[in-house]
């Protein structure tokens, strides 16, 4: 693919840093650096580092390695680490076209830099509606338009996304007859943040095939793919992907640790290239010690034992989602609808009884009432008035989900007796 008519200007003006570039060499024991101007290793207070796992063993780092990761290193992250994660990118997702793959300080950074890489001023770029409010916060500072593409209870309709972008530019909701046809889409196809609804992978193969059609790069942000319920994961874009259009973000926030702020994303070497340079021009790389506690734990699991622990992760959500479900029954039937996620920590909950908007009911009702969830306009691509909102169930006990969809039921019902 010619990816130059994807990127955008500003990514293109971006030139590798000559100190960057020259980062994989300066850990060459045949190499004497006169180059980047590295601060001595000899100076930092740090002698070596234990982790202990919660089932008591230990964990040393390697002493070579924590010395390394304490100063500056390569931008696209551990070599050890990236190497381990390419190797899991085959095992798991069996991508038939060539990739590379870099680390960032969360697939929050990447996402973002992704976005930046394909939008010039004007553009207008597509999304879920409703989308990750982290990904439409960033939007929202672009010189872009955030078109949404309609969704339902089983994620993206292709059909709806074909007709958006066959009748374009008069589907253009900003009334924009003049704007270029979209050339990438967002989107959050895993337990889907707000919504938790799963795409199947026949929807997936209909959207590939539009976007194919139409010529559209996919951001495929998939941070809960491993809090799926089932024993066989969804196939995801990556996998399905034949001509490299498909650029990946992973994290290990959901699965390890959000405080390691690591994710990873494959895709072209091309596009990674073009976003790592974005890296070089900004925070210069991931942090060293997160990426090497990662690397020696999943080193020491190896893909067998992460797949494991993968496993149990996903088991612990389940059995929150169903305490989670027991307590909607008993609480929101009459006030709400909502459907049973198949993966990760929400659920969408669409207010009945004439609640047209869940502003005000959440960021003053249910706050006097001690009970805390997330309005939908949040996720709104064009911030209109919605009568949904977004609970999670991934870090409340049985008897606090119960005393906390009691104080959400109450808020609903003086909500609806105020508008009588």
């Amino acid at each position: 693919m010619d990816y130059s008519k994807f990127i955008s200007e500003h990514s293109k003006a971006r030139n590798p840093s000559s100190i960057r570039a020259l980062m994989p060499y300066m850990n060459l024991k045949t190499v004497i650096s006169l180059g980047a101007g590295q601060p001595n290793a000899q100076t930092f207070p740090f002698a070596g580092m234990t982790v202990t796992l919660k089932n008591g063993d230990v964990l040393e780092m390697d002493p070579e390695l924590f010395q390394r990761c304490l100063s500056y290193d390569a931008t696209a992250g551990l070599k050890q680490l990236q190497d381990w994660l390419k190797e899991l990118q085959i095992i798991e997702h069996h991508p038939s076209v060539e990739f590379d793959l870099a680390i960032g300080a969360g697939s929050q950074d990447l996402l973002t830099k992704g976005l930046e890489m394909f939008i010039n001023p004007g553009d207008a770029v597509l999304v879920e509606d409703p989308a990750y409010t982290g990904a439409l916060a960033f939007l929202q500072t672009q010189d872009c338009d955030v078109v949404g593409c309609k969704t339902d209870d089983g994620g993206m309709i292709p059909e709806a996304f074909e007709s958006l972008l066959e009748n374009w530019p008069t589907s253009n909701p900003y009334g924009k007859t003049d704007q270029a046809r979209p050339k990438v889409l967002y989107c959050h196809p895993t337990a889907g943040n707000p919504t938790g609804v799963s795409l199947s992978e026949e929807r997936k193969r209909s959207i590939y095939a539009i976007c194919q059609k139409y010529d559209i790069m996919i951001l495929e942000d998939d941070a809960y793919y491993y809090l799926q319920f089932d024993n066989k994961r969804i196939a995801s874009y990556f996998s399905l992907d034949v001509d490299g259009r498909v650029l990946r973000c992973d994290s290990m926030s959901k699965i390890l640790s959000s405080g390691l702020r690591i994710g990873w994303v494959s895709g072209p070497k091309e596009l990674i290239e073009r976003m790592n340079m974005h890296t070089m021009a900004t925070n210069l790389q991931p942090a060293g010690i997160p990426q090497l506690m990662a690397y020696e734990l999943l080193h020491k699991w190896g893909h067998d034992g992460f797949f494991e622990h993968v496993a149990q992760v996903s088991k612990f959500y389940k059995e929150k989602r169903d305490l989670f479900v027991d307590g909607l029954d008993k609480y929101m039937v009459g006030r709400a609808e909502w459907v049973v996620p198949t993966a990760g920590m929400f659920v969408w909950l669409k207010l009945l009884n004439g609640i047209t908007d869940s502003f005000d009911l959440v960021m003053n009702r249910a706050l006097k009432k001690q009970v805390v969830a997330i309005p939908g306009d949040a996720f709104m691509p064009m911030g209109n008035k919605t009568p949904y909102i977004r609970v999670s169930y991934s870090n409340v006990d049985k008897d606090a989900m119960d005393e906390a969809l009691r104080r959400l039921a109450d808020a609903i019902d003086e909500e609806v007796a105020s508008r009588q």
